[in-house]
């Protein structure tokens, strides 16, 4: 059990946790580095990604894919305080689970789902799955971690069952469905992560990583993001006219004299005479 100063009290089995937020509302932004299945007992929760924000109320569930950056909020709504049920679904664990899938029955014409976060229709099986696990709100009750991998396990598949398409996002360490380097290079380069960081994001060794990058382009992975970085910068001051103050951040930069400097060598002018 985990409690905090803010209001907020957490028990955690296994990778299943049940959250309380009592009379205050919690918003962060976090870098999902696994993908999640969220049922919310009560309240709200509110998921911000790529200009799109999803409500989840009570007694809805929503997936969120995994290497993706989402602001989350969570509220009571009414008299209700915020209560939901977090499964957590680690790369081990579904390593475990895709080893004893038949290979046969993979599905091949199935596509990794565009957006990373899905409201998921009602169907019984996702209902009852999360109904049978409310009772364990009650702290006084401690589930066994076999029952809870079982419920986990009950997750991956009602999942599947729901969408084919949910191999390609959950077992997406398998060659033919990990995700395209550029195209997530392309909408994560604003942010610090490290090399060792996206190759794992990308479902690849560092090795691997370091290997592909060099088939797709002539320039290693550090100045690939330093010449995207400077290519968005750089359109945002000449067409959007916004300031180099706010700009270098935007765009990655950690540092204005470092951005001004590297800025000038590329394009021969510093960004403040624009």
């Amino acid at each position: 059990m985990d409690t905090s100063n803010n209001g907020s009290l957490t028990f955690s089995y296994s990778d299943i946790f049940f959250s309380y937020y009592f009379d205050n509302i919690t918003k962060c932004t976090k870098m999902k580095k696994d993908h999640s299945l969220v049922y919310i007992y009560s309240g709200e929760y509110i998921l911000e990604e790529g200009g799109v924000t999803t409500v989840v109320e009570a007694g809805e569930c929503v997936f969120l894919r995994k290497d993706n950056r989402i602001i989350m909020t969570k509220q009571p709504k009414g008299d209700e305080s915020f209560r939901g049920i977090f499964m957590v679904f680690k790369r081990s664990f579904l390593r475990e689970v895709f080893q004893k899938i038949e290979k046969k029955d993979l599905p091949l014409d199935v596509e990794r789902h565009k957006t990373s976060v899905m409201k998921l229709p009602y169907t019984p099986d996702i209902a009852s799955l999360f109904q049978s696990m409310v009772p364990y709100f009650n702290t006084t009750i401690i589930p066994p971690e076999e029952l809870m991998n079982l419920k986990l396990l009950e997750g991956i598949y009602s999942l599947l069952n729901l969408d084919k398409n949910f191999y390609t996002d959950l077992f997406d360490f398998n060659a033919p469905w990990k995700p395209d380097i550029l195209d997530f290079l392309n909408e994560n380069y604003m942010y610090d992560l490290s090399i060792e960081e996206i190759a794992h994001f990308t479902g690849r060794r560092l090795a691997t990583f370091k290997r592909e990058f060099k088939r797709i382009s002539t320039f290693s992975p550090h100045k690939w993001l330093m010449i995207k970085r400077l290519d968005v910068a750089r359109g945002k001051l000449l067409n959007e006219k916004k300031k180099v103050s706010d700009v270098y951040l935007e765009v990655g930069f950690k540092d204005l004299s470092h951005f001004s400097r590297v800025y000038k060598e590329t394009y021969g002018a510093s960004p403040t005479g624009i």
